[in-house]
């Protein structure tokens, strides 16, 4: 730091650094060569200090070139140099001292009480010099002037060479901090767009990554559900070949249905999927804009973030494009019994229509437990229920234990359904809970929360206790 209060990196600047206490080989010329002219005009006015003083001349300029040299000093220990030409005053040398000496002490970080004292002492000592030697020449010349001729000349030439040094090194001292600051302030910036950048860049991995799991969780549900019933039906179909025509024949149709409607979703999801990259102008306009974006960091925020945004959005609208409802549910549990499962299916409440994502909810959940009926307890009945709540929907499947002598489907199991479900209803704010029943069957609940549908009129009924888990998991 110089004595000016300006903390430089001279590299940054391209200026070479200088040595001892300069930032810089320019700023280290200039004041030398200041400290030489203020010499040499220390050096002239000491001749006469030295007539007046009755001192050897030589003696007179001796000490006018040291005192002018101080001048080199500024920026290290500008008190100094002020002072020092406060001293000289009396013999009326220092002149460039005194004003460079004022301009360095009011643009340096030194507390403006001290710059206050030293420019009032500097002004009363030129103030009392003046009026001094002004009277002595007017003695000299015989003029005599009004009263107020000296007081307002000495007080001109005090101002005159005390004020503009200083209010030219307040205003530079102030300019140096309104720069600092805005460096200050746009580094801070540019570090918190980093930030940004980087809280971008997560959000959309992490919406990609949810994207990820809703397209796993969608292709389970419905594969896994289709394929299911087409190898029931394809063992059902093996068994009764030889024995009964009729009904094999019936059973091989089911296989077709269950392979056509699974194609048909598929398709539908394909479907939505490229409807998505379509909407999504921002992505081919991003590749070409790459250079740019590295070269500007907010447009790499904007851009991040843009991705982030559209990744969720298309998340939340790509549910609410087409996708099973709950007016399907009796077709679901109609494919389970043409599979030879006894399913029982009751509805509470008054319905009413619900939101996309509750109602798509609600029918996945049932379907992933029927379809866990089917691979973990053949010949096992089932019992679906639905409660229609004024704000939210409850599901609840429950099956008894898997029949002795019942052959095994042989269907393999990665362990992803209830996970699934458990994500579908966690994502609505709802609440999920399964787990093996007493008699030795298996129970999957959840309450579903429809948060943008209109609540009915009448509030319907409380569940029966079967919901009490799920109700109890919820306020936990």
């Amino acid at each position: 730091m110089s004595a000016t209060g300006v903390v430089e990196a001279a590299s940054a600047r391209g200026a070479p650094a200088g040595p001892w206490w300069w930032s810089r080989r320019r700023s280290m010329l200039l004041d030398v060569g200041l400290a030489v002219a203020s010499s040499a005009e220390c050096a002239a006015e000491g001749v006469g200090f030295a007539r007046d003083a009755g001192i050897p001349t030589l003696l007179g300029v001796v000490l006018g070139v040291v005192v002018g040299s101080t001048l080199v000093l500024r920026r290290r220990w500008a008190i100094a140099v002020v002072l020092i030409s406060i001293a000289v005053t009396p013999a009326e040398m220092g002149l460039l001292l005194g004003v460079v000496g004022l301009y360095t002490l009011a643009a340096s970080e030194v507390p403006r009480r001290i710059t206050a004292v030293l420019a009032g002492m500097a002004g009363s000592g030129t103030l009392i010099i003046t009026m001094i030697r002004f009277q002595e020449d007017i003695k000299k010349d015989g003029w005599e002037p009004g009263l107020w001729v000296v007081p307002l000349v000495s007080v001109v030439m005090a101002l005159g060479m005390t004020a503009p040094p200083v209010l030219l090194g307040l205003y530079v001292r102030a300019r140096r901090r309104l720069v600092e600051s805005l460096r200050e302030r746009a580094d801070g910036l540019e570090r918190e767009l980093s930030l940004l950048a980087d809280r971008a860049e997560e959000r959309a991995e992490w919406a990609r990554n949810e994207e990820r799991t809703r397209i796993a969780r969608e292709m389970h549900d419905v594969v896994a559900h289709r394929v299911s019933l087409m190898v029931v039906h394809a063992a059902a179909l093996q068994a009764v070949a030889l024995k009964d025509p009729e009904k094999a024949s019936k059973n091989a149709a089911l296989v077709g249905d269950m392979g056509r409607q699974a194609l048909t979703e598929l398709r539908q999801m394909l479907g939505v999927l490229r409807s998505e990259d379509g909407q999504r102008p921002g992505a081919a306009a991003a590749a070409p804009a790459a250079p740019e974006e590295r070269r500007v960091p907010l447009a790499a925020v904007a851009v991040a973030a843009t991705a982030a945004a559209q990744a969720s959005a298309a998340e939340r609208d790509s549910d609410d494009l087409g996708g099973p409802t709950l007016a399907e549910l009796e077709a679901l549990v109609g494919q389970s019994r043409a599979a030879g499962m006894t399913v029982e299916l009751s509805v509470e409440g008054e319905e009413r229509g619900y939101a996309a994502r509750v109602e798509q909810t609600a029918y996945r959940v049932v379907q992933e437990a029927l379809t866990n009926v089917h691979k973990h307890a053949p010949g096992a009945s089932a019992r679906v229920r639905l409660a229609h709540r004024p704000d939210e929907i409850a599901v609840l499947v429950e099956n008894g234990p898997s029949e002795r002598g019942a052959a095994d489907a042989g269907l393999p199991s990665g362990g992803n359904g209830l996970v699934g479900m458990r994500e579908r209803v966690s994502t609505l704010g709802g609440g999920f809970v399964s787990g093996p029943t007493e008699a030795g069957g298996f129970r999957v609940s959840a309450v579903i929360p429809d948060r943008t549908g209109e609540e009915s009129a009448a509030p319907a009924e409380a569940p029966a206790e079967e919901f009490e888990d799920v109700e109890r998991a919820r306020s936990a």
